[in-house]
């Protein structure tokens, strides 16, 4: 497909796509701008839904109008449209220029407690939103309504500024905004309710737009939004739905909701702070959200827990306290469990190599392996990616893999970055990372290629005996597998592709299989997907839940390890077993003695010693019996 830019014809290159949301996909044009083109009704991802298609259409009808008339005066924190992108003779508009912002997080990693253990401090969430304020307030004072604000239409540059995008949904003059997020939606903006599903029948107003910032800013602070958790009332027939929770305002303030595990402590948060948000989530009280709270806040970490705070004295522990001697080896019901490690730093990363866990962890101002050797120097960064290799650490950011081994000078290697993330993996015998429209593996005589895949745009994952990896792009979407040893790949494989953004991806081997977890932003909703892909590019089975809907799907993406036939999944309430049964995915059986040993944010893995459960600053073994 062609477009036509101040006057010129632009060709739309799948390998310079930035990036796919739901309704358009975003193309780097090469001279500091980018080019969003809106997807028509004949998009591939709309492909046998007339719903979409319909939309699609009344979508692009209404931008013939709205995107000539967009208001100017905005806010430099904007991203704005800058030229329109038409047809061939210039009547039909079919997206815009607008400015290119590098090195970005979207708000949304913000509030992932991985991301923060990492390295995302708190005084750096609250510069993010406090200049995200100021930047909500001035594009009210121009007249405008955000209307479908969310952690994904909020990009971070470096440090702490933060932009809002996808500016052509504003809503302003007669033209409403005609997308919504069902987590930042205002439940004053509904009708009579259902909870199924959340619909809003009101358009979008100011108060809406900061009742959505309170929600970023919960889950920004803490790693929870307003209706996280689990709804856990006496009798299970009471439960309530996600969306009938908004609908009944059950919130994490409430009694019978299990607050998360991997957040933090409400009680980190001031008083104050707390009051408004209860206010607001529970009371339906509106207006701007008071700045002076915001700007108070001072965080502090714990000298023994290492919880940042903003309260006198650290909420979850006493203050000052040394850090409690936990048994080597305790027990609970069927579950013995034995700490292998524990640090007053952070764990990073970890992997399981052939039985034996590797792990990485930042403590006294370095990155160190397990045996406490230091990899590198520094402090802690979120933006680093990690893979651990024998006594090999390689670490990523954007388009460089440094190979760092002991006794030697650090390798580098030049990798694609689709959308940020460097495009490299490892197994026990070999590295292997996509680049310049090539798949390698490093070989016994230097850099082998594997095969060909689409440059800039691949996401690989490998396990011990075959890998797999896959593309979406503009109108394209692929994916492939490949045998760990050998040349070749065998691509064209048929998933059940999601067809909204894309935000998270994660995949976990064992044997013949790969399990294969997206979450995707779609229609409103968060929607997390399971797709098990055996050796030879064929589905055994797939899956969708609703995240936050209970089961074990509707989890983050992380804490869960297979095998062969089954999954191990970290919750909260301890460990569920799922298994492959005939096509289908089925929760077979619960450990809840498990439940004091692991969290939903934990990492698990099956090592020689048992289950090895990873958490914040500590790893532990569990035997089951």
């Amino acid at each position: 497909m062609d477009v036509w830019l101040d006057g010129k014809r632009v060709r739309l290159n799948p390998a310079r796509a930035l990036g796919k949301g739901g309704e358009a996909d975003v193309f780097d044009l090469g001279d500091g701008r980018a080019l969003k083109v809106f997807k028509p009704p004949e998009h591939p991802d709309y492909a046998g839904l007339p719903d979409a298609q319909a939309a699609a259409r009344a979508r692009l009808a209404e931008h013939q109008h709205k995107l000539p008339a967009f208001p100017a005066g905005l806010p430099g924190r904007v991203v704005v449209p800058q030229a329109l992108a038409t047809d061939k003779r210039g009547r039909t508009v079919l997206g815009y220029a607008m400015r290119k912002l590098e090195g970005v997080e979207p708000l949304r990693r913000f509030g992932e407690p991985s991301f923060r253990r990492a390295g995302a401090t708190a005084a750096r969430v609250v510069e993010v939103l406090g200049g995200l304020h100021r930047a909500l307030g001035a594009v009210h004072d121009a007249g405008v309504v955000v209307g479908d604000f969310n952690d994904l239409n909020v990009l971070v540059v470096g440090d702490a500024d933060a932009h809002l995008i996808d500016a052509d949904s504003f809503q302003f003059g007669a033209f409403l905004c005609p997308v919504f997020t069902e987590r930042f939606l205002d439940p004053r903006r509904l009708g009579g309710g259902n909870a199924q599903g959340l619909i809003p029948s009101r358009p979008a107003t100011r108060e809406s737009d900061w009742y959505a910032y309170a929600v970023a800013l919960m889950q920004s602070l803490l790693c929870v939004g307003p209706h996280g958790g689990v709804h856990r009332p006496k009798s299970p027939s009471a439960r309530a739905t996600p969306a009938g929770r908004v609908l009944q305002r059950i919130t994490v303030f409430h009694p019978e909701v299990q607050y998360p595990k991997p957040a933090l402590p409400l009680a980190t948060l001031p008083d104050d702070m707390l009051h408004v948000l209860h206010g607001v989530f529970v009371e339906d009280q509106r207006g701007v959200f008071p700045r002076p709270l915001l700007e108070g806040l001072r965080f502090v970490p714990c000298a023994s827990c290492g919880v940042e705070h903003a309260r006198a004295a650290c909420p979850t522990c006493r203050p000052h306290a040394t850090a409690a001697a936990t048994p080597v080896v305790s027990a609970r019901g069927q579950v013995t469990a034995t700490r292998l490690f524990s640090t007053r730093g952070v764990l990073v990363h970890a992997s399981n190599e052939e039985g034996t866990l590797r792990w990485l962890y930042h403590a006294e101002g370095a990155y160190r392996r397990e045996d406490g050797r230091v990899v590198l120097r520094g402090p802690l960064d979120p933006s680093l990616r990690w893979a651990l290799q024998g006594e090999v650490t390689l670490v990523g950011r954007e388009r460089e893999v440094a190979v760092l081994a002991p006794g030697r000078t650090p390798e580098r290697v030049g990798v694609d970055a689709p959308e940020g993330r460097p495009a490299f993996a490892t197994n026990a015998r070999h590295r292997y990372w996509a680049v310049g429209g090539g798949l390698w593996r490093d070989g016994l005589h230097g850099p082998e290629r594997i095969g060909d895949v689409l440059e800039g745009q691949t996401r690989l994952f490998v396990g011990p005996r075959f890998g797999l990896g896959f593309h979406r792009a503009g109108g394209l979407r692929g994916a492939f597998v490949f045998d760990a040893e050998r040349v070749g790949l065998k691509d064209g494989l048929a998933l059940p592709w999601p067809t909204g953004k894309l935000v998270d991806a994660e995949c976990v081997f064992d044997g013949p299989q790969a399990w294969l977890f997206l979450v995707e932003e779609s229609g409103g909703r968060t929607l997390h997907h399971c797709v098990v892909v055996g050796a030879d590019g064929g589905v055994r089975a797939s899956a969708v839940a609703e995240a936050g809907d209970g089961s074990w799907l509707g989890l983050a993406p992380r804490g869960r390890c297979a095998a062969g036939d089954a999954l191990f999944c970290a919750t909260d309430a301890g460990l569920t077993r799922v298994e492959l049964r005939q096509g289908r995915l089925e929760a077979v059986r619960e450990f809840p003695d498990a439940e004091p040993f692991m969290d939903a944010g934990g990492l698990l893995f099956l090592v020689r010693q048992g289950l090895a459960v990873v958490g914040r600053q500590d790893i532990t073994a569990l035997r089951m019996t």
